[in-house]
């Protein structure tokens, strides 16, 4: 980064520290992940000086024959890589492939089902702040009380009686495999369409870790991140039928341009998503997953709905005696990232929450495995347990860089990232 240290010392002296950030810290944020260096270097690629709208062969501006090749890549790879009829790489995030979906399906005003936030649901899943919650009806179904796991009964209860246009299923903190043949039943008897969002589990679905929505959902969407670990971004399966509508509602109704140095690193994602070596990767995030869920029980902390079927899990803090708020706090001064979250029925407010979630995706990449999940639970559990001794903190976030040390984030680069 010389060039960038020279023009602009002070973004290169904030991302120098970001490095070093990235790479003392052990990431448990369930919805971020750690590149390969191909797809840095695609990001980071003359393609960002290129306007491309339109679409391959069909572009507004001239001179781009050879983003046309990088785009069309990336979506014949996606496609195979999910087995789909239809796809559309251009999306920048995961909420912006909702949004075209919903504009290309739904008229204003109408309603769906979706997750209810509070449940692990997201934000474009019909937050009334959001588009999603703002321009259409959302009617939110939730998790049995005792399972804590998806109710299928609930939502044919409100399928039958709402009539919704679609139903949406997806979460951004659910932690147990989600039944898609009983969700397309429940579409076929109330007339509605279906629409998947796998952001969080489009890894482990490439993997053949976890079922496919493909074959049953009319509508699919994700980001390229999380588990698949690709650049940020977004992108959309579908049925052939309903491409052109989406086609035209992500351009031009929805944005210009698209992004092709984002488009380029997406396709390297699609690419090493296909190899054997990243599905032995999901295989691990999972059983990192499971492993860490089971540790922190045999530990008297309370999993929502019992353990994990993916990447993810929700730790109950109530009878810790810490929030959700101050455990990340706490354990972010110890160098151990993850974030505060609503568990199901939570009785305090989304600023505190009583409880956190755990993903294992980004130290699943620097190849951390069971026995080091086995001591970063009992390093979480000693940090809470020792939250009002801030000599044991010390020496707990000295264990963690140890971790960190022996686990780098790029270790072909032998430690020099920057």
């Amino acid at each position: 980064m010389k060039h960038l240290k020279s023009v602009d010392p002070e973004i290169y002296k904030a991302i120098q520290e970001e490095i070093a950030r990235q790479q003392d810290n052990l990431e448990l944020i369930a919805s971020e992940n750690i590149t390969s260096l191909a797809v840095l270097e695609a990001q980071g690629s003359v393609l960002t000086n290129k306007y491309a709208e339109g679409y391959p062969h069909r572009r507004w501006y001239g001179g781009c024959e050879f983003v046309d090749k990088t785009e069309e890549l990336a979506v014949e790879r996606v496609k195979d890589l999910f087995k789909a009829e239809y796809a559309n790489v251009q999306p920048h995030s995961g909420t912006q492939a909702n949004m075209a979906v919903f504009f290309a399906c739904m008229k204003l005003g109408e309603t769906f089902l979706a997750m209810d936030l509070a449940c692990g649901g997201h934000l474009s899943h019909g937050l009334r702040h959001n588009f999603s919650g703002t321009f259409y009806n959302p009617i939110p179904y939730g998790l049995d009380k005792k399972t804590e796991t998806i109710d299928y009964d609930n939502i044919r209860v409100l399928a039958m009686k709402h009539k919704p246009k679609f139903i949406l299923a997806g979460a951004s903190a659910y932690s147990r495999e989600i039944d898609f043949k009983k969700l397309r039943q429940i579409c076929d008897e109330s007339g509605a369409l279906m629409f998947v969002d796998m952001a969080h589990i489009a890894g482990l679905v490439a993997a053949g870790v976890h079922p496919s929505p493909v074959p049953y959902a009319d509508f699919v969407t994700s980001t390229t991140h999380k588990t698949l670990r690709g650049p940020r971004g977004g992108f959309i399966l579908a049925k052939e039928k309903f491409g052109k509508a989406i086609d035209s509602f992500v351009f031009p109704g929805m944005q210009g341009g698209p992004l092709m140095h984002v488009i380029a690193a997406k396709a390297v994602a699609f690419k090493e998503a296909q190899g054997d070596a990243f599905k032995q990767y999901q295989k691990q995030i999972v059983a990192n997953s499971r492993r860490f869920a089971a540790k922190l029980q045999e530990k008297g902390y309370r999993i929502v709905s019992g353990g994990t079927d993916n990447h993810m899990f929700l730790v109950d803090l109530t009878n810790k005696k810490i929030t959700g708020k101050d455990a990340q706090i706490l354990l972010e001064s110890v160098n151990i990232t993850l974030n505060k979250n609503l568990i199901p029925y939570d009785p305090l407010p989304p600023g505190q929450t009583s409880g956190i979630r755990i993903g294992t995706p980004a130290i699943t990449t620097r190849g951390i495995k069971e026995p080091q999940i086995d001591a970063l639970a009992g390093l979480i559990d000693q940090a809470i347990v020792s939250r009002d001794q801030p000599d044991k903190l010390k020496e707990i976030k000295k264990e963690v860089i140890k971790i960190t040390r022996k686990f780098p984030m790029y270790p072909e680069l032998k430690g020099n990232i920057s």
